[in-house]
């Protein structure tokens, strides 16, 4: 039985893209109900109508609180009776109300290898700091930024003065990768959280690779060690 989603977009929607694939392709056993934007002139909106997906627009800067506008958004959620809810660069921090309606139910993908470089620059601030491992992270959402149990990660090696534009490009080709996994581990019911640690039914521990398990090393390891 396929999942009913709802997803988040403020921009682009390249994330939402990804999910629409995997579920015309038969690899996610998903359905999306809706698609709702804070802004109506995101690209998300257009790919989600050309696939004959529900939109709607909830203008952030018409509600006077974050409580209300996040109240119409969740209104326009159960009038598509949707059970899950997908953050796709959705820029907008969802207020606890909001959070506590879909409980371990909202998932967000983030470009940075969290718990750092959280935030709307996450490739940027990664590379400016000049670390050489960097990536992305699909979580639960509670009620704080880029903050809630992490079920899985990906990463990509950092090259030295490239920018986050550069880094980014590279983080997006894995984040179309590692979303719609995280989606379909929780549409079949896989995912469950003990403290703040993520459990996936099923999974098996990783290949011995010279003690550590597959690993990325960067810069790379020379001969000898």
């Amino acid at each position: 039985m396929s999942l009913p989603l709802a997803v988040l977009v403020s921009g682009g929607g390249s994330n939402l893209q990804s999910l629409i694939d995997r579920i015309e392709a038969g690899a996610l056993d998903a359905e999306i109900k809706l698609v709702v934007s804070n802004n109506s002139e995101a690209y998300g909106l257009t790919r989600a109508r050309k696939h004959g997906i529900p939109t709607k627009v909830v203008v952030h800067s018409e509600y006077p609180t974050r409580g209300s506008f996040d109240r119409e958004v969740l209104r326009a959620i159960a009038g598509a009776k949707a059970e899950a809810v997908i953050l796709a660069g959705f820029m907008r921090i969802l207020t606890p109300g909001f959070v506590n309606s879909f409980p371990q139910r909202i998932l967000n993908i983030h470009p940075a290898l969290l718990p750092g470089f959280p935030g709307a620059h996450g490739q940027r601030d990664a590379a400016d700091y000049g670390v050489r491992i960097s990536g992305c992270t699909v979580h639960f959402v509670d009620e704080m930024m880029d903050h809630g149990p992490i079920i899985i990660q990906a990463a990509v090696p950092a090259e030295p003065g490239e920018g986050g534009e550069a880094l980014g490009a590279r983080i997006l080709k894995l984040e179309h990768r590692i979303y719609p996994q995280a989606v379909q581990w929780l549409a079949q019911g896989r995912l469950s959280i003990e403290d703040r640690f993520v459990r996936l039914e099923g999974s098996r521990p990783p290949a011995d690779m010279a003690g550590a398990g597959p690993c990325l090393v960067s810069p790379p390891l020379e001969q000898g060690f």
